[in-house]
C-alpha cells in the first residue's frame, strides 16, 4: 500500500497552487529586493527563458527556472567586505551574483512524475520542484477573470504557467494519509537512526559575522545555527528563517553584534531601541558610515508582508514590524524534541511551527543533533526499497 501511495503523481501536490511569479536571469539584485518586498512571498523564482514557440510541442520551450532568491540572499551578500562600503551600489549588482553555486536545487518536474520520484530529487538535494499546471481551460482566459495583476513580473513562460513544490508540501502531504505507512511513523527518531549530528553552533558571546558562513550553509542544507552556552546547551538559534522575515538592513546587525544580541535584534518582537543604537556606534566605530547611511535610509520603510521560509503560501499574518523587518515575524526560540519522540511527532512540530528542521536535544538541553525535512522523507523513501523511478 505504501509503495502505491509513493507512486501518486505530483500533480495530485499542485492543486491550489498559484502561479510562480519570476524574474529575469538579467534582473538586479535591487529588483529582487523589491520583488521579495511588494510580493509577500519568501522566495523570488529566478529564470532563463527565450520566449520563442516550445520546441515539439515541449512545455515551456526554452524557460528555465535556474534558482530562487530570498532576504537570506540578500543580506549575505550585503555582508561582503566590498558590498559593505557602498551597499547602494551593490543591489545593482546582477542577480546571478546571488544564485546558489549548489547544483540542483532546483529540478524541473513532468506533472506525471511520480511521488517517489519527487522524494528522490529532494534527496540528491532539491529544495524546489517546478511543475507544470495543468489547466482545463486556456491560461488566456483564466488570465482575463484575475482582477489582481501581478505584483512582480509575469506568471506566463510561452503561454504556460508553473507552480513549485517544497520539501515541507511533500512532508505535509505524507502526513496527511500518515496510517498508510503504519507503524514505522510511531517508532522513535532514535530507532530510526533520523537524527543528523552534523550541526552548526555558535557560541552566545561569539561574533554574529563568524557564523556568515554557517548562515549561507543553513541556507542551502535547510538547517540552522544554535546558539549554545559553555556547556554546548542549547539555548537558541539563527535560523534562515527568522532572517528571512527581515529587511536587508539586519546586515548591519550581522557585522556588529554578537551571535546572542543578533537574536534579540532579529526576534518577533523586534531590535529594543539599545541594540539599534549599539549597531549605529559600532558602525561608526568600524568606520563603515556608508552601511549606516544606508540602514537610516531603509530602516522603518518596510511594510509589505512573507510568507513561510518553507512554501509559498500566504499565510495570512499582518505584522508590519519596524527596524530591521520586512515581513511577519519569527521567533529566534529553536523548535526541539527528544531523541525518543516519534518521527511523526517531529513531522508535526515542523509543519506546525513552519520551519525545515526540528532540534533534537537531551532533557538539560545539551544537543543530539537535528531532523530535517530530508531525513524525514529518507525514511519514507526507505519504505520503497529499491524501487527506481527516475530514468
Amino acid at each position: 500500500m505504501a509503495v502505491r501511495f509513493l507512486a501518486r503523481e505530483v500533480s495530485d501536490l499542485c492543486l491550489g497552487k498559484p502561479a510562480l511569479r519570476f524574474l529575469p536571469v538579467s534582473a538586479t539584485v535591487a529588483d529582487a529586493l523589491s520583488a521579495l518586498k511588494r510580493s509577500g512571498e519568501s522566495h523570488v523564482s529566478v529564470w532563463t527563458c527565450e520566449h520563442s514557440p516550445a520546441a515539439n510541442g515541449g512545455v515551456g520551450g526554452d524557460c528555465l527556472c535556474v534558482g530562487k532568491i530570498c532576504m537570506v540572499d540578500v543580506i549575505c551578500f550585503l555582508c561582503r567586505e566590498n558590498n559593505l562600503l557602498n551597499p547602494s551600489s551593490a543591489l545593482q549588482s546582477p542577480l546571478s551574483d546571488l544564485l546558489s553555486k549548489s547544483p540542483g536545487i532546483i529540478k524541473h518536474l513532468e506533472p506525471h512524475s511520480s511521488l517517489l520520484e519527487a522524494i528522490d530529487y529532494i534527496l540528491e538535494g532539491a529544495q524546489n520542484l517546478i511543475v507544470p499546471i495543468e489547466s482545463s481551460g486556456s491560461v488566456t482566459s483564466r488570465k482575463k477573470l484575475q482582477n489582481k495583476p501581478s505584483s512582480f513580473g509575469s506568471t506566463l513562460h510561452n503561454g504556460h504557467e508553473f507552480c513549485w513544490l517544497t520539501q515541507e508540501d511533500v512532508v505535509r502531504f505524507l502526513l496527511s494519509s500518515i496510517g498508510v505507512f503504519s507503524p514505522i511513523p510511531a517508532f522513535t527518531m532514535k530507532s530510526l537512526s533520523v537524527i543528523d549530528t552534523d550541526v552548526m553552533t555558535i557560541y552566545y558571546d561569539d561574533p554574529a559575522s563568524s557564523a556568515l558562513d554557517s548562515i549561507s550553509l543553513s541556507l542551502t542544507e535547510q538547517k540552522s545555527i544554535g546558539v549554545v552556552d559553555e556547556s554546548n546547551r542549547l539555548i537558541g538559534e539563527i535560523s534562515p528563517c527568522t532572517i528571512a522575515a527581515c529587511d536587508e538592513t539586519v546586515a548591519a546587525a550581522i557585522m556588529t553584534l554578537s551571535a546572542g544580541d543578533l537574536m534579540a535584534y532579529i526576534d518577533y518582537s523586534g531590535p529594543p531601541e539599545d541594540l539599534i543604537q549599539l549597531v549605529k556606534a559600532r558602525l561608526e566605530e568600524k568606520n563603515l558610515g556608508a552601511i549606516l547611511d544606508f540602514m537610516e535610509e531603509h530602516s522603518f520603510s518596510s511594510l509589505s508582508f512573507s510568507s513561510s521560509c518553507s512554501s509559498d503560501e500566504e499565510f495570512g499574518l499582518n505584522r508590519s514590524g519596524g527596524s530591521g523587518r520586512y515581513g511577519p515575524a519569527r521567533s529566534s526560540e529553536p523548535i526541539v524534541c527528544h531523541p525518543w519522540n516519534s518521527l511523526m511527532a517531529a513531522m508535526i512540530q515542523a509543519l506546525a511551527h513552519r520551519v525545515t528542521h526540528v532540534w533534537v536535544v537531551e532533557e538539560d538541553y545539551s544537543i543530539v543533533g537535528i531532523v530535517t525535512f530530508a531525513g524525514i522523507l529518507k525514511v519514507f523513501r526507505s519504505i520503497a526499497g529499491g524501487v527506481q523511478q527516475k530514468p
